[in-house]
């Protein structure tokens, strides 16, 4: 079955966008299954399916990119949720740009239906998750030549250390005792790791090289051989990404978790993540980096 993207964007108070190009020479990727959730119980699949989906929308590429000069959608997340939208039958996908810190509290609310999300505990609380779609994971980000010697996570106590408000790097970083300078957006993160008013970042590793696509003599560096704390990935909030639902919209969750199994198993989740510079080791969660 090949996408076909029937598609409605809408970002801020509902401001209309052009929907998101089809990918180049994409191939057929074959479902084996047809969406069967008619007995799920409750209305949030059926209201979906009728008056279409929103998503929760943050300006982290390559996760989530709106050009405000084209005015249009792209992204790891984008694509992947047009994707589940398409197999589902959901004619209508809209997107609601927003600061990462107000997603949840835009879920709760109604505003939007679905958001990309990591486990956490706390967050278990509040948020029902669908199954996995892909991962990836944080890295340590320093001025060059680690002036300060990093050598792990412990030696970032008492260092400047910016972070995402409301991120898994954040929450991860005060649990271990660092006082955490936030940001709202990666750009303003790590540009200010590369002006020398923040002594180290702790970010998502894909952000990072997002970042150093644009900005290639920054003097800036990723330690990479640094380990990955096993608590930052087993309920730190590293783990694969998910898709976060209210707790009462049980038929969607259900329906967006066959979905991506579905796409895992026939490629097109490897198929999209390569669009975007990542590879099939994101499929699986990996507690060292490589």
């Amino acid at each position: 079955m090949k996408p076909s993207y029937r598609l409605v964007a809408a970002f801020g108070l509902a401001a209309s966008l052009a929907a998101p190009a089809a990918f180049a020479q994409e191939p057929n990727f074959f479902f084996e299954t047809k969406p069967a959730f008619d007995n799920c119980g409750d209305g949030s699949l059926s209201r979906a399916l009728k008056d279409g989906i929103t998503l929760g929308f943050s300006q982290i590429p390559p996760e989530e990119i709106y050009d405000g000069d084209t005015k249009k959608a792209s992204g790891i997340d984008w694509d992947v949720i047009n994707a589940v939208a398409d197999w589902l039958g959901v004619k209508t996908v809209r997107a609601e740009i927003m600061p990462w810190e107000s997603q949840v509290p835009s879920l709760l609310s109604k505003r939007t239906d679905i958001m990309p999300i990591h486990v956490t505990p706390e967050r278990t609380k509040v948020l029902s998750f669908t199954g996995p779609g892909y991962w990836y994971g944080p890295v340590i980000v320093v001025a060059k030549g680690n002036p300060l010697g990093i050598k792990d996570y412990a030696d970032l106590k008492g260092k400047k250390v910016g972070s995402i408000s409301g991120s898994a790097a954040d929450f991860y970083l005060r649990k271990i005792g660092v006082a955490t300078t936030p940001f709202k957006t990666q750009i303003d993160e790590f540009q200010s790791l590369n002006q020398g008013r923040l002594e180290a970042v702790l970010d998502d590793d894909i952000t990072y090289l997002e970042f150093l696509k644009s900005n290639p003599k920054s003097d800036i560096e990723p330690l990479w051989s640094i380990a990955v704390p096993a608590d930052i990935i087993n309920g730190g909030g590293y783990g694969m990404t998910r898709y976060g639902l209210r707790k009462e919209d049980c038929s969607l969750r259900v329906a967006v978790t066959t979905a991506l199994s579905e796409m895992r198993a026939n490629g097109m989740m490897s198929y999209i993540l390569k669009k975007y510079g990542l590879g099939d080791r994101n499929l699986s969660m990996y507690k060292l980096n490589p």
